[in-house]
């Protein structure tokens, strides 16, 4: 699967690797990751993100940096490489360096339908992660190279995008990579999994506390929406981040096919995290408002307001399943 990426990567002095903005465990996990191959194989790599690293992964950056793309670091790449993501807007900054003037791009990712304007890709839709493909780099070239800062890198991108590895996209070979990880690292899943996931603060709780009083269910109790807006964020002092992994309580409600989290950002429009436990497909779902992502797991932007909002995308997910419940009866 690597053999002409790696051959093609090691031809250059210095790479630039990008994160998707709004970063999550599996672009900063691979980023990592990815970076520390490039340097273990005669490249010098550095890693950049327009937006500051969640509080819960900034460990990571203990085993490689990343910085902010500035001009003059950036000007001095021989190339790229896009991570956990598979269109150059995903990217901030990165998309007007390269209309500037265009350098050699790569693209590692497992998303949907990716643009065909990188010069070489690695796309692999069936795989749980980014961190699983690189993972597969590390296999095919020398296993022998996962120590511990990159057997915890990739750990934590596998987990977080699998929810600690309960989704379907977990195939065998998923649960292989962990426990090899775990294995050539030598350290614990509770050590990489207490950093990600147990250090919430009071303020969040609070924050989470007001979000589940907003769960209203829709079309016949298989679809939940809860909301956050930015007057719950400031009445806890709380920002966007804080609501990682909200989603996933509306989720857990029995019966529930699909879940939705809305965040009125004011001025800024509605944020939206999709997910699905059920043959709904939300990365359809947010393509249908100009978003997109996995079939369980997706994302979108709407102009508002809240309750304009709440109305629309519940009547797209009410259509699909619909669809889908119209499939399911016998032709007579």
């Amino acid at each position: 699967m690597f053999q002409d990426f790696r051959k093609k990567l090691v031809q250059f002095k210095r790479v630039g690797i990008y994160s998707h903005i709004r970063p999550d465990g599996d672009c900063i996990g691979a980023q990592v990751g990815l970076s520390l191959w490039l340097e273990k194989n005669g490249v010098e790599a550095w890693a950049f993100n327009d937006d500051s690293i969640p509080q819960n992964l900034s460990w990571l950056t203990n085993y490689h940096p990343i910085r902010l793309p500035e001009i003059n670091l950036v000007e001095k790449c021989d190339a790229f490489i896009l991570i956990d993501g598979n269109a150059a807007s995903r990217f901030g900054s990165y998309e007007k360096i390269q209309s500037d003037g265009h350098k050699p791009s790569f693209m590692i990712d497992h998303h949907p339908d990716p643009q065909s304007d990188f010069d070489y890709s690695v796309s692999v839709e069936t795989a749980s992660s980014t961190c699983e493909l690189i993972y597969r780099l590390f296999q095919e070239h020398d296993p022998g190279q996962i120590d511990e800062k990159v057997a915890k890198a990739l750990y934590t991108g596998i987990i977080t995008d699998t929810g600690s590895l309960q989704y379907d996209s977990v195939t065998p070979e998923t649960m292989e990579a962990a426990a090899d990880l775990l294995r050539r690292g030598n350290f614990r899943p509770n050590e990489v999994a207490e950093k990600v996931f147990s250090n919430r603060t009071p303020r969040e709780l609070h924050l989470l506390s007001r979000a589940m009083s907003t769960i209203r269910l829709y079309e016949n109790n298989q679809i939940a929406v809860m909301y956050v807006t930015q007057e719950m964020m400031d009445a806890t002092g709380t920002s966007n981040e804080d609501c990682e992994g909200f989603v996933n309580y509306p989720l857990s409600i029995a019966g529930i096919k699909a879940a939705i989290l809305l965040k009125d950002l004011d001025d800024h429009g509605i944020k939206m995290s999709l997910r699905s436990r059920s043959q709904v497909d939300v990365n359809k779902w947010a393509r249908e408002i100009g978003g997109g992502g996995h079939k369980k797991a997706a994302g979108a932007w709407h102009p508002g307001p809240l309750k304009k909002t709440i109305e629309e995308v519940v009547q797209i997910g009410s259509k699909q399943i619909k669809e889908i419940e119209e499939q399911k009866v016998p032709a007579k």
